[in-house]
């Protein structure tokens, strides 16, 4: 179930299905037809008795603030909550005495919501598109805490969409000068070894909005050609997300520190394993 709490929304199927909801609508699309396709979208949650019902709450949820929530839907989730089903679940999944009283209040208000007009349907969101910051292969400088400048890859850019992502591979580069486009395209990518890291490279999605209000401001001080693509949604890159260029100044400066005082020496690897297609 993903539950982290006894309310209606605090679970990761309401979450999911609800989020999901909004995104389709807010698209332009209608309420019956976001209706159906989670429906058919959804067809093994709705068929685990552990989760259908956070299924149905959420898609009521959604239809109420719409102003068009369905007969059937309504009724479906009237008789989960009247009749006890949704506690029975919570009953055979070890919840505490404490929690049940506390689902069945969340349950008994939610009904009671469905059941009161709304006055106004909730407006559709219009998406807003944030560019990302920088571009494909720029290649940026920055200043490390030794007074030597570090550097780093950009190695995607995503546009035309809300978050403007960046894929940034912070590089091995630690140098009195500016690093230059040969600089870059003969480094290795910086990979941890220092304290909990299993010799991880220092590679991470970052949003607009993070790198904006960024305290290193680094400069683009040559681009490259990256041919590989990259996708946000591909996990199995298992790139991190978040973050800024600030902490991969931190990250280099304790990875260069633990190797100077004799601490593990990280894989080396080169970065145009990730620029070049037939690496």
């Amino acid at each position: 179930m993903g539950a982290w709490g006894t309310a209606i929304s605090s679970n990761d199927t309401y979450a999911d299905v609800y989020a999901d909801f909004f995104d389709l609508y807010n698209e332009g699309w209608e309420v019956k037809d976001v209706s159906k396709k989670l429906v058919e979208d959804n067809s093994e949650v709705i068929g685990d008795e552990d989760d259908a019902n956070n299924f149905w709450f959420a898609l009521a949820k959604a239809q109420w603030e719409c102003k068009q929530l369905d007969g059937d839907v309504f009724q479906r989730v009237k008789q989960i909550i009247e009749s006890g089903e949704d506690l029975e679940v919570w009953r055979n999944l070890g919840a505490s005495n404490g929690d049940l009283k506390k689902r069945k209040a969340a349950l008994d208000k939610f009904l009671v919501q469905l059941q009161t007009d709304k006055p106004k349907p909730r407006r559709r969101k219009k998406k807003r598109i944030v560019e990302p910051v920088y571009k494909k292969g720029d290649c940026l400088a920055y200043k490390l805490e030794n007074g030597n400048y570090g550097g780093a890859i950009v190695l995607e850019a995503v546009n035309g969409d809300e978050y403007g992502l960046n894929l940034i591979a912070a590089l091995e580069i630690n140098q009195p000068q500016i690093p230059d486009s040969k600089n870059f395209e003969k480094s290795n990518v910086l990979v941890m070894s220092f304290a909990l890291w299993k010799e991880e490279p220092a590679i991470s999605w970052m949003y607009a909005s993070s790198l904006k209000k960024d305290k290193a401001k680094p400069e683009v001080v040559a681009n490259i050609e990256v041919q590989k693509q990259f996708n946000p949604n591909d996990f199995s890159d298992k790139f991190t997300y978040g973050g800024s260029i600030n902490n991969l100044i931190e990250v280099a400066r304790l990875q260069f520190e633990h190797e100077k005082s004799g601490g593990k020496t990280a894989e080396r690897i080169p970065i145009r394993y990730f620029t070049s297609k037939n690496k």
